[in-house]
């Protein structure tokens, strides 16, 4: 009798220790896939799909804005989740933010005509070449 409480609990730690080894394995990088139609950036809990015709503009940028957290995490250069702008307060405008690396500049993507969101991979080359593919899509798309 005693035996089967101790094997409960061991199931119970390997089975917690699972779910969190596939919660980092899935928010440990921003997994994008582009299609004909559009870009879509999964990580983790978080899934932003942009259609390549509701881009309106996509730019470098070195930091992202002061903005609140509504929800997600930063964990040493990384910074997930979903936000505020200060600025916009008032309003229920959310903006998307997808950065693995700090350090590397950021793409920002306006779409839907004031949706933002902030994206770069943990290489920089991956992220010239997002960027590119991106500014490319916006320069041949009509708005």
């Amino acid at each position: 009798m005693k035996k089967k409480g101790h094997v409960l609990w061991n199931v119970l730690i390997v089975v917690t220790v699972i779910i969190c080894l596939f919660a980092f394995v899935l928010h440990y990088k921003n997994w994008t896939k582009t299609d004909a139609s559009g870009l879509k950036v999964l990580s983790g809990f978080y899934l932003q799909e942009v259609p390549f015709s509701a881009l309106d503009s996509v730019d470098f940028v070195e930091k992202i804005p002061p903005m609140v957290r509504l929800n997600g995490f930063s964990a040493f250069d990384k910074e997930k989740g979903v936000f505020q702008d200060f600025k916009d307060s008032l309003t229920d405008k959310k903006v998307y933010v997808y950065v693995d690396n700090f350090e590397n500049q950021k793409i920002k993507i306006v779409h839907h005509d004031s949706l933002k969101l902030f994206i770069n991979l943990k290489d920089s080359t991956d992220t010239q070449q997002l960027f590119d593919l991106l500014s490319s899509k916006l320069s041949v798309e009509p708005n």
